[in-house]
Formats: structure tokens, C-alpha cells, sequence
């Protein structure tokens, strides 16, 4: 198969990773802390049918997000420009930059909602946010490692 990679795909993988990844670790958020464990919802300064009520927009836009992911991920394999690699290191950027704008911003700038409520919230904080760093910092590598191949057609893929 020849692999067809041009300025325009390689900006599409990177794109199509990251809006993925945002919205497969929203999913994640949802599914786990506000589903499962019951920990929080997307909004906890109201009452519990608000706080159900903004799970529920969460939970919408994380599926628009994945799924829009996907249906670039598709386009990209149909017209022979997915750089694998390089969309996963989308898939971590857009994963630890949500991540980390979740436990920045909404956690601890806007007060939407804290990841735990209890007495010592720091480990929860310092988990929380160094998986998102970790993240960003493998897919910044992957997405570095990627962006000086050659934009020609080439019989490696990958």
C-alpha cells in the first residue's frame, strides 16, 4: 500500500488524534468518576439533577468529540494519509491537555467540581494532573519524532 502524506495529512493525523483523545479520556472521566464512582459530576455547584443535567452535556460532547475523531481517522485511511504514529501522539496530546485543563482550570480555577471530595484532596490532585503531564510529554515526543518526514509517497506506512 502506498502511503500518500502531505503538510495537509499530517496536520489532519495530528487533529484527528487530539480530538479523539479529548474526547476518549472525556468519556473515560464520565464514564468512571461520575458514573461508577460517583464521585463527582461535571457541574457540583447545584443540586444533584443539575450536577445530572451536566453530566449529560459532558457525556454529549465527549461522544461529538470521539466520533468526529473517528470519522477523520476514517477519511484519512480511505485516502491513504494515516500516519499512525502520529496520530497517537494526537491521541495523548488531546488526552493529557484535557486532562490537565480538567484539573487546572475546572478543578481548581473555576471550582466546577473537585476529582474527589474528601479531606486531603493533593494526592488525588498530583495523580490526576502528572498522568496528564505524562501524557502531553509522550505525545509531544511522538508528535516531535513525526513532523520532518518527508511529505512524498513512500511504501512505509509507518
Amino acid at each position: 500500500m502506498i502511503a500518500n502524506y502531505t503538510k495537509t495529512s499530517s496536520t489532519r493525523n495530528l487533529w484527528a488524534g487530539i480530538l479523539f483523545g479529548m474526547g476518549i479520556v472525556a468519556f473515560i472521566d464520565e464514564a468512571v468518576f461520575h458514573q461508577l464512582l460517583h464521585w463527582h459530576h461535571f457541574y457540583d455547584k447545584s443540586t444533584t439533577s443539575i450536577g445530572l443535567v451536566s453530566d449529560g452535556f459532558f457525556h454529549a460532547f465527549s461522544w461529538f468529540a470521539t466520533i468526529g475523531g473517528l470519522f477523520m481517522f476514517a477519511d484519512l485511511r480511505r485516502k491513504k494519509g494515516l500516519w499512525k504514529k502520529r496520530w497517537w501522539g494526537g491521541i495523548l496530546l488531546g488526552a493529557g491537555g484535557f486532562q490537565l485543563y480538567d484539573g487546572t482550570v475546572q478543578h481548581k480555577l473555576m471550582g466546577l467540581h473537585q476529582i474527589r471530595y474528601v479531606e486531603n484532596l493533593l494526592i488525588y490532585d498530583m495523580v490526576w494532573n502528572a498522568s496528564a503531564a505524562a501524557m502531553i510529554l509522550v505525545g509531544v515526543v511522538m508528535v516531535l519524532n513525526t513532523r520532518y518526514r518527508k511529505y512524498e509517497n513512500t511504501a512505509n506506512a509507518n
